[in-house]
């Protein structure tokens, strides 16, 4: 959370990785707008693709920006058809580069044209400085043409959205980069349009005009439609909450931070006020939950000045104190009950055993792994009761790697992973028939038994099923009681009668 010129912005920066494909998913939810970063020299890459969809998804309005633009084999002109071509986007650029490519090539990336300004922004690179110093002048003559082609392009596209700017572009005036600005952030909150910027993040280039692109064309709550929701009580009925304080109080939960003073949990606020010290309605629960703290959220810690008492609409805040809630749940005013939607997260893909290297560390380990699961809904973690075996499931091998990383170093669980025990099932091929014979002398007595079994395979029965052929009266009282009962002890608990699991056959 931090302050730009008159906006208060709540920054969310979310991994591009698939692995973690469920933080996207999770920020688009509760976010107003984006800015999505694409790399000068890899262009739309699939996971690009992947995290537009989402958006889509969620209707956010994007800015975009190109970085990189200092790398080899940066290409802006190449990002935007890619744009273009593989996300059926209307990336609109505000800003073109001068030069592309590191220090030692001929023509290197050295700053940025400003298209509606049409100034060149010339950046100190000094690590003291490190791009928060600009200087605008005047555009150098070889790039005079380009720009004047690029920013002719801008206004075509943006006449189709002011009929004020069209006519003055047609009458070939002057047109106020106000009435510019204005038409941009039209065309943006409509996503219409994508404006596209370009820099350098690694020296600090196009930083502050990024910024300048969020206040300026992003959408502020007040922008976005108001939020709908269900009535627990009546499913059927449509509830409404404005981004307005006077409102009932509505919130999301998107996401949880487990910490042995008491989870940490990020609420999106959609309507009316919350304050630290009260209480909230938790309708998925059907529980009342304690509002302890209230926090402004600075990556993963809690700035020593930012404890607040009370937030309002378009707040994302840190609260302390609930204890039923999980991710996706809303919590809202026990007055003016709602259900927000909730966020769908996709499931797990592999999996990998691990487990404690000694016994005394288990239950600990058990405990640590239920607290990862509230902190991320993409994270699986059983037990196999066939091999016994402890399973952790997730997005990929790096987020697997990532939670291994954890144990050892945030936890300091002594843990190993390898790959899980496959159980196998077996079954006959062909019909098979043998004759067994038993001579034993007990107590002085000669016992004999004789007996002939017949297995078959039986593809449509689960298990193993045991029919008696004997004779009725052959078979002696005790036997047959012991048969009957283990026939009718399966006929009760629903299965097929006769048909028990391989590990409770027993033969003597």
């Amino acid at each position: 959370t931090f302050e730009w010129k008159k906006a208060v912005i709540n920054l969310l920066d979310t991994p591009g990785h698939v692995d973690f494909t469920a933080e996207v998913e999770r920020c688009l939810r509760v976010l107003d707008g984006a800015v999505v970063v694409f790399s000068a020299r890899e262009g739309v890459e699939a996971q690009s693709e992947t995290v537009w969809k989402q958006a889509n998804k969620y209707s956010v309005p994007r800015v975009a920006f190109i970085n990189k633009m200092d790398r080899e084999g940066a290409s802006f002109e190449h990002v935007l058809e890619q744009m273009k071509s593989r996300l059926q986007a209307n990336p609109v650029p505000i800003q073109i580069p001068v030069g592309e490519g590191p220090e030692h090539i001929d023509n290197p990336f050295r700053g940025v044209i400003d298209l509606i300004e049409m100034k060149y922004l010339v950046f100190d690179t000094s690590n003291e400085n490190s791009g928060r110093q600009f200087e605008p002048r005047e555009i150098p003559d070889e790039f005079i043409q380009k720009a004047a082609e690029y920013r002719s392009e801008l206004l075509s596209t943006l006449s189709d959205f002011s009929e004020e700017l069209m006519e003055l572009a047609l009458e070939e005036k002057e047109i106020p980069p106000a009435l510019i600005h204005d038409v941009i952030r039209l065309a943006t909150l409509s996503r219409k349009i994508q404006p596209v910027l370009c820099g350098s993040a690694l020296h600090g280039i196009g930083g502050q005009q990024i910024l300048d692109a969020v206040w300026e064309y992003l959408p502020s709550p007040l922008d976005r439609p108001a939020v709908e929701g269900t009535n627990p009580k009546r499913s059927k009925h449509t509830e409404i909450r404005k981004p307005d304080p006077d409102e009932p109080f509505s919130g999301l939960v998107f996401k949880i931070l487990p910490a042995k003073t008491g989870d940490l949990y990020w609420i999106r606020v959609y309507s009316g006020t919350l304050k630290a010290n009260s209480r909230a309605l938790c309708p998925g629960k059907e529980k009342k939950e304690n509002i302890a703290q209230l926090w402004q959220i600075h990556a993963t810690r809690k700035e020593r000045d930012g404890q607040v008492d009370e937030v309002s609409c378009g707040d994302i805040v840190g609260v302390i104190g609930p204890r039923f809630a999980v991710t996706g749940d809303t919590l809202c005013d026990g007055k003016s009950p709602i259900v927000l939607e909730n966020i769908d997260f996709p499931a797990a893909v592999i999996e990998m055993a691990i487990e404690s290297e000694s016994a005394t560390e288990r239950k600990k380990l058990a405990d640590t792994l239920e607290m990862l699961k509230r902190q991320d809904p993409t994270f699986r973690a059983k037990e196999n009761k066939e091999t016994g075996q402890t399973l952790i499931g997730g997005m990929g091998e790096l987020h697997l790697e990532v939670i291994k990383n954890r144990l050892l170093r945030d936890f300091n669980l002594n843990v190993k992973v390898h790959k899980p025990r496959v159980s196998y099932r077996e079954t006959i091929q062909n019909n098979a028939e043998v004759t067994g014979e038993c001579h034993r002398l007990v107590s002085g007595q000669q016992l004999f038994a004789k007996l002939k079994i017949r297995m078959e395979p039986a593809p449509k029965i689960e298990g193993v099923f045991i029919s008696n052929r004997l004779p009725e009266g052959k078979l002696p009282p005790s036997f047959q009681e012991a048969v009957m009962e283990q026939m009718n002890s399966r006929k009760e608990g629903g299965g097929p009668i006769g048909s028990f699991p391989l590990s409770k056959l027993k033969i003597i």
